[in-house]
């Protein structure tokens, strides 16, 4: 029998998110009391007035067909979101709305990236960056921003990683799995090699509205015109408005791109679902105070659950100024603890105290664990207090 499957998916990777959500809810299917803090997703319902749009949309019998790249109201709501909160201009044709923001940067990377081209991705970075760059036919370069650099890269690193292949360089601010944000003194210098050396920003920004301590989130495309010019932004309302399983994403971007990914979607997705579409429009245009309440719930738990992690032995980490995720080092509690590496000890965590939590090496950063504050703060102390059990009960000095 000839072989089965193309090349481009013998060297894919499983997400490690999903592997481990769905280790989690095997164990829980048997009964077992499991705490996933795996979780990428809000644990809030999407908001009751959105809900009634998507319904009312329903009732009205828009159910059909819209064009490829988004319905025309939902663009100019997504044009008004931009000019509102990121004070950036855009026209129609310079926005596509996609099946989430993942498939959006899909699409994105399938029309930006010839075979070889390079694409500049932070450590830590999103699981699906690498493959789907890999996918589209390019090559990961790998740029490690440390602990050190509170997980950002310099623009030193990215003039250095830089060659004549290069096409892009992504970047995710706030941060999945880190959680930190760049300041806009940082994104201007990281903007003028960009512009120097002349290649694409990709800026995603899907945990925008997710910050905290006062800080702001700041735009790379808010930069300068030169910079807007060459940058995508990758947005949703998948965090923004607890909408992840709506699917609803966007990009903004050089026209020629935009339409290329359009004529991509028309032969692939032919559109976003239409009643999640109609959902947006409202989650852009009408009230934003629960969006308000899930970031002030987010940023409750993350002061309270934050120095208890900090305590537990052997942990080193930052606080996060974004997302929802903590980001800590335990090399040396997987060590003292008679681990060989910390993906074992996660496995060991969730066999033996019940906790499921994201292996660091699925985003690059193999010293350490993803733990999601997206759940109740009952679950979380717990959650905790299991972990740091399991800890003291296994440390060797």
């Amino acid at each position: 029998m000839k072989q089965l499957l193309a090349n481009r998916v013998k060297t894919l990777t499983p997400s490690t998110t999903l592997a481990i959500t769905a280790k989690a809810k095997e164990l829980k299917e048997q009964g077992i009391d499991v705490i996933g803090l795996g979780a990428g997703e809000p644990d809030f319902n999407t908001p009751e007035n959105i809900l009634i749009a998507a319904k009312q949309s329903m009732d009205a019998g828009y159910t059909k067909y819209t064009p490829a790249g988004g319905l025309p109201a939902l663009k100019k709501a997504i044009i008004d979101k931009l000019a509102r909160d990121n004070s950036l201009t855009y026209k129609a044709n310079e926005i596509i709305v996609g099946v989430g923001a993942k498939h959006v940067l899909y699409t994105l990377f399938q029309v930006i990236l010839n075979e070889g081209d390079e694409v500049i991705i932070p450590i830590p970075y999103w699981v699906s960056y690498p493959e789907q760059v890999k996918l589209a036919g390019g090559v990961p370069v790998y740029v490690e921003g440390t602990q050190e650099q509170s997980y950002k890269i310099t623009a030193q690193q990215l003039r250095d990683a830089i060659t004549e292949k290069t096409k892009a360089v992504i970047i995710n601010s706030p941060s999945n799995p880190s959680g930190m944000i760049y300041t806009k003194e940082e994104l201007a210098e990281l903007a003028k090699v960009a512009e120097e050396k002349d290649i694409l920003i990709v800026s995603d920004e899907i945990y925008e509205k997710l910050v905290y301590n006062g800080i702001e989130h700041y735009s790379i495309a808010q930069i300068s015109d030169a910079i807007k010019a060459r940058t995508i932004v990758v947005n949703g309302v998948a965090k923004s408005h607890s909408m992840t399983g709506w699917r609803i994403g966007y990009a903004a971007g050089d026209a020629s791109i935009i339409k290329a990914m359009t004529d991509l979607a028309s032969h692939s997705t032919s559109n976003a679902t239409t009643t999640a579409q109609y959902a947006t429009i409202e989650a852009y245009n009408g009230s934003q105070e629960t969006v308000e309440e899930m970031r002030q719930a987010f940023e409750s738990r993350l002061q309270v659950i934050f120095p208890k992690i900090a305590a537990i032995p052997g942990v080193k980490v930052l606080k996060p100024q974004g997302a929802f995720y903590l980001l800590p080092d335990v090399s040396e509690t997987a060590e003292k603890t008679g681990y060989a590496s910390v993906d074992d000890f996660v496995s060991a965590l969730l066999t033996e105290a019940n906790v499921a939590v994201i292996p660091g090496s699925g985003f690059g950063s193999p010293a350490t664990i993803r733990l999601s504050y997206a759940t109740s703060l009952e679950l979380l102390e717990e959650a905790v207090r299991r972990i740091e059990a399991f800890v003291k009960a296994k440390w060797q000095d």
